[in-house]
C-alpha cells in the first residue's frame, strides 16, 4: 500500500516553499538596510546585525545540544 504524500512532503512543493522562504529572507534583509538605525552601541548600527546575531545564536544552541546528547541520553528502558 503506497502512502499518499502530504503537501509539505511533495518534492515540487518543497522546492516552491524553499524559494518562497529565501525570497522573503532576502526581502527582509534588504528592507533592513534602508530602515534608520537608532543604535545605543556601535554594533547595533551594523546592517543586518540582528539577523546575523539570531542565526549565530541558533547555530550555537544546536552545537551545544548536539554535544550534550552523550551526557544526557539514557537506555531505552531507563524509566521501566
Amino acid at each position: 500500500m503506497k502512502k499518499e504524500l502530504d503537501f509539505f512532503e511533495k518534492p515540487k512543493n518543497k522546492k516552491a516553499l524553499w524559494i518562497i522562504y529565501i525570497a522573503i529572507l532576502v526581502l527582509l534583509l534588504t528592507i533592513d538596510l534602508f530602515i534608520p538605525q537608532h543604535a545605543h552601541f556601535y554594533w547595533d548600527g551594523i546592517p543586518v546585525f540582528y539577523a546575523l546575531f539570531g542565526f549565530a545564536g541558533c547555530v550555537l544552541l544546536a552545537v551545544i545540544a548536539k554535544n550534550l546528547r552523550p551526557f544526557l541520553k539514557r537506555e531505552e528502558n531507563y524509566y521501566d
